[in-house]
């Protein structure tokens, strides 16, 4: 099966500007994209890249500058179904996540995002469409019914956090085990316990080169 990887090759991970320069952003985000790449893969599917920009990764990249709705509906539109999406920064995501998201019988299966978003699905029904502004694990499930399918939720751990925020390192750190993982650790940052808080901190004032 086909999974399009939605990846911003230009401006990615601006949320994270407090602890990464523009530099490092666009590093981290090869990371995440390369630890998604590697869980399809090691799922026995083909994933393509769906890039704002041309971006030298090891998989197919067609390059769309527009936004996400648009882009990622065309390249269903043109695919041959069923047919998967996930995104490219769920560092999480391993082989067994992605086989069970494809194993699921219906003819949409989403996987939530925490707050509401949605970080993979599997499209069986050409006539459904992609809606990923707003709560668009709601809307992703309206759409679905729209086309006369009822959808599956797969509640997967693996799936469920996209990296936006610094918080969200907290647990790339301390339940991942790709290149994510690895390169947050060789860019000096940790897991700091704070007031009964855990959070991500960096060593020094600008952290160790990651490479």
């Amino acid at each position: 099966m086909r999974f399009f990887v939605p990846f911003d090759a230009r401006n990615p991970k601006t949320r994270l500007a407090e602890l990464f320069d523009d530099g490092e952003r666009r590093e981290f985000a090869r990371a995440l994209l390369a630890d998604v790449l590697a869980a399809v893969r090691g799922a026995g599917h083909e994933p393509v890249v769906l890039a704002t920009a041309q971006v030298d990764v090891d998989a197919p990249v067609t390059v769309d500058d527009r936004p996400l709705t648009p882009a990622v509906e065309d390249a269903l539109a043109g695919a041959d179904l069923p047919a998967g999406i996930v995104a490219a920064d769920c560092p999480l995501a391993t082989p067994a996540a992605i086989q069970r998201l494809v194993a699921v019988d219906a003819g949409v299966t989403l996987a939530p995002g925490l707050g509401g978003g949605t970080n993979a699905l599997v499209v069986r029904t050409a006539d459904f469409h992609v809606d990923f502004h707003g709560v668009s694990i709601r809307d992703h499930r309206e759409r679905a019914r729209e086309a006369g399918v009822e959808p599956a939720t797969l509640d997967s751990f693996r799936l469920a956090l996209d990296v936006d925020e610094p918080a969200d390192l907290v647990e790339v750190l301390l339940h991942g085990g790709g290149e994510a993982a690895a390169w947050l650790r060789e860019a000096g940052v940790d897991v700091a316990a704070t007031d009964g808080r855990v959070e991500p901190t960096r060593r020094g004032d600008s952290g160790a080169d990651p490479g």
